[in-house]
C-alpha cells in the first residue's frame, strides 16, 4: 500500500488467511484482493506490527471489510489460530461468513476438502 507521500506499507490481513500462490484458488485469492483495493483509497485499521514488520490490520475500502469480503467470495479462510486477538464482533462476522461460504461451496470451498494455508506451507517445508 502507498500512503500519501508514496510511502510504500506491507499489510498482513488480520483475521485471515489466503491460499498460497501455488494452492488451489491462490492466485484468485491475489487477484480478487487486487481488484477490491487496486488504486483505491482505503483505510486501514491497525494496532500492531507482526514480526516482519508488516502492519497487521483490517483494510477498509468504500466502506467494505475486504478482509471480511474475503471470506466472503470463499478466496480466503477465517484464520481461528489469532481469533482471540480480534474483537468480538469481527470473530463472530468472520466465523459466520465462512460458514455461509462453505455453505453454499463458493470458491475454495466447491473443493471437497480444500487444504488450509497453514497446513499447506507445513507440506513445502
Amino acid at each position: 500500500m502507498l500512503d500519501a507521500n508514496n510511502n510504500q506499507y506491507k499489510i498482513r490481513l488480520v483475521g485471515i488467511d489466503a491460499p498460497e500462490k501455488k494452492q488451489p484458488f491462490g492466485q484468485a485469492s491475489k487477484q480478487s484482493l487486487s481488484d477490491l483495493v487496486y488504486n483505491k483509497t482505503v483505510l486501514i485499521d491497525w494496532s500492531k506490527l507482526d514480526r516482519y514488520d508488516r502492519i497487521l490490520g483490517k483494510v477498509w475500502v468504500n466502506q467494505i471489510d475486504a478482509n471480511l469480503e474475503q471470506i466472503r467470495r470463499g478466496l480466503a479462510w477465517h484464520f481461528t489460530k489469532y481469533a482471540k486477538e480480534q474483537l468480538i464482533e469481527d470473530r463472530t462476522s468472520y466465523s459466520r461468513t465462512q460458514e455461509q461460504a462453505k455453505s453454499a461451496k463458493v470458491g475454495l470451498w466447491i473443493e471437497p476438502n480444500p487444504i488450509p494455508p497453514w497446513d499447506w506451507r507445513k507440506g513445502e517445508r
